[in-house]
C-alpha cells in the first residue's frame, strides 16, 4: 500500500466514529429501561393473545355452590354476558352449550355465522372450527387403544415408529405420556403446518419427519405446548389402529356419542360445509372474513363441531366415557386420563392426559382453549360437580376465557376470603436469588420463528418489603402492562397478591434458580432464566449497533467510489486497499439490507402466511447471511494489515477495525437467532 498525503475520507470516518459512540454509548432502544417482559407470544409463534379489555361482572355473587340448576336464569345470565362482551369485542356469532348431571342443560346462538347473509348460529346446526380441543380427542383415541392394551403410555415412542425416528439426545425416553401431558421435550414448531388448498396438505407419515422439531430438554421435565407433540400422538393412532386418523376418530368418537355434525375432515364434507361459520377478523371498522386453513397436524387442530355435538363429548367424560347407552371409555381410563399426570410444583395447577387444570374459586376445572385464525373457543369440565360448558365464537378474542371466569363467579363464589399469607421470615436476605429476566419455553427452538421469543420475557425484581414483583410490559402495547406482586410462603413457593393463585421456581442442580412456573393467568407454563447477553436490550443494542456501522460503511464505500470516479485527482489506492474496501462495503449492505429486509418482507406478506411455509422472497434474503458471514472473516485481516503497514490514516484504520469488530458481533447475532443458514 501506498500513503497518500489527502484523504478527504478521514474526516468523513471521523464524524462517522463519533456517531457509532454516541449510539453506542446512548444503548440503543430500552437500553435503559429494564427488560422487557411480554408473556403473549408473536402470532407466528402460536395465536397471539386477543387484546383484554376491562368488562363489568354480570351480577354480584350470590351466596350458594350449587352451580347452575334452572335454564332461565342461566339464559339471562348468558344473554347479559354476550350482549356485552360481542360488542366490546366485536364478536360477530357465537354459540355456548351447559351440560350438567348427564343432560343439556342450556345452549344458545348469538348473532351471525355469516355476517354478510345474515345467517345466525344455531346450536345444533352452526359448526364452529374448534381448533386446539381437537387434541382433547386425540388424547381420548390413544386412551381407547390404551385400555385395548395396544399401545403402552410409558413406552418409547420410537418402538412404534416404522418409517422414521425421532431423535432425542437425552437418555430418558419419549413415550405417550410426555406426548399427552406437553412434556415430551419439544417446543413449537410454525412454517408449513398449514396449506393453501386441500391439495396441498401433506400426510402425517410424510410431514413429521419433516417439521417435528428438536428435542431441547429432557422428556418429562418441563412443560411445553406443543402442536407436533400431539399430532405425532394421532400419528401413533393411525398407525396401530391401521385406520387413518380422521376415519378412527369418525368411527370410535363422533359416531358413537351421536355427533352427526362434527368432522376432522379438511375440507368439510359437503353436507356440513355450508353450515360451518364463517370465520372473521375485525380489521378497519368491519369483520372481514378469513379464508380456510387447510391444517397439516389435523390431530392437533381440525376439528369442527357443533356446540350440541360438543356438549355430547362433555357429557361422555363428565360421566367417565359413557354417553347414553354408548361408552368410548372405560370408567378407570377416563379417570385415569382425568387424573393430573404432570405438574411443575404439588400445589400449581398442572395437566391430564391432554385436559389443562385449573383452580378457580377452589373449584378443580379441566378442560382446553381453542384458538384459529378466525375462530376461538373452550371446553371446560367441573367433574366434580358434573357439570360442563363450551362456547365457540367465529372471530379471535378474549371472550371464552371471560365467560369461564365469570361463570365460575357466578355460580360457585367464594364463601370466605383467604386468610392473607404471612410473608417467609427474612427472605429479602435471598430474594437477589430469584430476580432476573426468564423468557417462556414454548417459542420455536432451531427456527428462525424463534425471534418472537423476546415477547416472551418476563422481569423478576426484588422489593424492600421482602416480595417479589413480577412485570410483564408489553413492547408494542403498553395498554397489556400487568405487574404481579409475588409472597414466598415456601421456599420456592409464592401467592400472587391479585388472585391468590400460586407462583413456583425451580433450582438447577446446582441450587441455582433456574425457572418460573406460572406467574400470570391460570394456565400451566414454565420460564427459564436468561443470561444477561440473551436480554432485549442486549440483542436491541447490539443489532442497533451493527446497524448503525453497516449504514456508515455502505456511506463511506459510496462516497469513495464516487470520489474515485469524479474527482480530477484519483486517489492512488493500491490494489489491496480498494478490495479492503469493497469487501466491507458489500458486507456492510448487504447486511444492512437483510436486516431492513426481513422484517419488512414479514409484515408485508402477513406473518399468517408463514404458517404456508417460507415465501421465496424471505430465502432469497436467507442467502445474505452465509455470504457476509464469509465475507466477514477476511476483514479482520484487512484490518491487521493496515495496522501494520501504517499506510492509511489513524482515523481510517480505527473506522476500519470497527467495521470488522461489527461485523465479527454480527455473526454470532445470526447464529443465535437462528438466521445463519435456512432454519425453517
Amino acid at each position: 500500500m501506498k500513503k497518500r498525503t489527502y484523504n478527504p475520507i478521514k474526516k468523513i470516518c471521523l464524524v462517522i466514529i463519533g456517531i457509532i459512540l454516541f449510539f453506542s454509548l446512548s444503548g440503543f432502544p430500552y437500553l435503559a429501561q429494564g427488560a422487557p417482559t411480554e408473556t403473549s407470544q408473536l402470532p407466528f409463534l402460536s395465536p397471539q393473545k386477543p387484546k383484554p379489555t376491562e368488562s363489568k361482572p354480570i351480577a354480584p355473587p350470590r351466596p350458594t355452590r350449587q352451580g347452575p340448576s334452572n335454564p332461565q336464569e342461566v339464559e339471562a345470565f348468558l344473554d347479559k354476558f354476550f350482549t356485552q362482551e360481542m360488542q366490546t369485542e366485536h364478536v360477530p356469532g357465537a354459540v355456548v352449550a351447559l351440560v350438567k348431571d348427564g343432560e343439556i342443560l342450556f345452549s344458545k346462538g348469538y348473532g351471525y355465522a355469516d355476517v354478510e347473509k345474515k345467517i345466525p348460529v344455531v346450536p345444533d346446526k352452526t359448526l364452529f372450527r374448534v381448533a386446539s380441543i381437537s387434541k382433547l380427542f386425540t388424547g381420548t383415541a390413544v386412551m381407547q387403544l390404551y385400555e385395548r392394551g395396544l399401545l403402552d403410555l410409558n413406552k418409547d415412542i420410537n418402538q412404534y415408529l416404522k418409517h422414521f425416528q425421532i431423535e432425542n439426545p437425552y437418555p430418558k425416553p419419549i413415550t405417550l405420556a410426555n406426548l399427552m401431558t406437553q412434556t415430551d421435550g419439544s417446543s413449537q414448531r410454525l412454517f408449513g403446518i398449514a396449506a393453501r388448498t386441500a391439495g396441498e396438505m401433506v400426510p402425517l407419515k410424510e410431514f413429521i419427519p419433516d417439521h417435528m422439531p428438536p428435542i431441547v430438554w429432557q422428556p418429562g421435565e418441563l412443560y411445553s405446548y406443543s402442536n407436533m407433540g400431539v399430532t405425532l400422538a394421532g400419528y401413533l393412532v393411525e398407525l396401530i389402529s391401521g385406520v387413518p386418523f380422521v376415519e378412527y376418530i369418525n368411527e370410535n368418537i363422533l359416531q358413537p356419542l351421536n355427533m352427526r355434525r362434527s368432522t376432522f375432515l379438511q375440507p368439510l364434507p359437503p353436507n356440513l360445509a355450508s353450515d360451518l361459520a364463517v370465520g372473521y377478523q375485525y380489521q378497519d371498522d368491519h369483520w372481514q372474513s378469513r379464508p380456510f386453513l387447510y391444517l397439516n397436524i389435523a390431530p392437533a387442530a381440525s376439528l369442527s363441531a357443533t356446540a350440541t355435538d360438543m356438549a355430547h363429548f362433555m357429557i361422555a367424560h363428565l360421566q367417565n366415557g359413557r354417553y347414553e347407552n354408548s361408552r368410548i371409555l372405560n370408567e378407570e381410563t377416563a379417570q385415569l386420563m382425568h387424573r393430573q399426570q404432570f405438574t411443575h410444583h404439588p400445589k400449581l395447577p398442572g395437566i391430564t392426559y391432554s385436559f389443562h387444570e385449573r383452580l378457580e374459586n377452589n373449584i378443580r376445572t379441566i378442560g382446553h382453549l381453542g384458538s384459529l385464525r378466525g375462530y376461538s373457543s373452550s371446553l371446560t369440565l367441573l367433574p366434580d360437580q358434573n357439570v360442563g360448558l363450551f362456547v365457540g365464537c367465529n372471530s379471535f378474542n378474549g371472550i371464552h376465557e371471560k365467560l369461564s371466569n365469570q361463570f365460575i363467579n357466578h355460580y360457585y363464589p367464594v364463601q370466605e376470603k383467604p386468610v392473607p399469607p404471612k410473608s417467609l421470615p427474612n427472605f429479602a436476605t435471598q430474594a437477589e436469588r430469584f430476580t432476573g429476566v426468564y423468557r417462556g419455553v414454548e417459542y420455536p427452538h432451531g427456527s428462525l420463528a424463534s425471534l418472537g421469543a423476546p415477547l416472551g420475557h418476563l422481569q423478576v425484581k426484588a422489593n424492600r418489603d421482602g416480595t417479589l414483583t413480577v412485570q410483564t410490559p408489553d413492547l408494542f402495547f403498553p395498554e397489556r402492562f400487568i405487574k404481579t406482586q409475588l409472597i414466598p410462603v415456601e421456599p420456592l413457593l409464592f401467592q400472587r397478591t391479585d388472585d391468590d393463585a400460586y407462583t413456583a421456581f425451580g433450582e438447577d442442580t446446582q441450587g441455582n434458580i433456574n425457572y418460573l412456573f406460572n406467574p400470570v393467568g391460570s394456565r400451566i407454563c414454565a420460564f427459564r432464566k436468561i443470561a444477561w447477553y440473551e436480554t432485549i436490550p442486549f440483542q436491541l443494542s447490539l443489532a442497533g449497533f451493527c446497524a448503525v456501522v453497516f449504514l456508515s460503511v455502505g456511506i463511506t464505500w459510496l462516497i469513495r467510489s464516487l470520489s474515485h470516479r469524479f474527482r480530477k485527482r484519483r486517489f492512488q489506492d493500491d490494489r489491496l486497499t480498494r478490495l479492503a474496501w469493497l469487501v466491507a462495503g458489500l458486507v456492510g449492505v448487504l447486511n444492512l439490507v437483510f436486516l431492513i429486509g426481513l422484517p419488512i418482507v414479514t409484515w408485508r406478506i402477513g406473518i399468517w402466511q408463514l404458517l404456508y411455509g417460507v415465501p421465496v422472497v424471505m430465502i432469497a434474503l436467507l442467502c445474505i447471511p452465509p455470504v457476509t458471514t464469509g465475507m466477514t472473516l477476511g476483514l479482520p485481516t484487512f484490518a491487521v494489515v493496515a495496522w501494520k503497514n501504517k499506510n492509511w490514516s489513524i482515523v481510517e484504520r480505527v473506522y476500519y477495525s470497527l467495521i470488522a469488530i461489527a461485523s465479527l458481533a454480527f455473526i454470532p447475532f445470526l447464529v443465535y437467532w437462528n438466521l445463519l443458514g435456512f432454519q425453517f
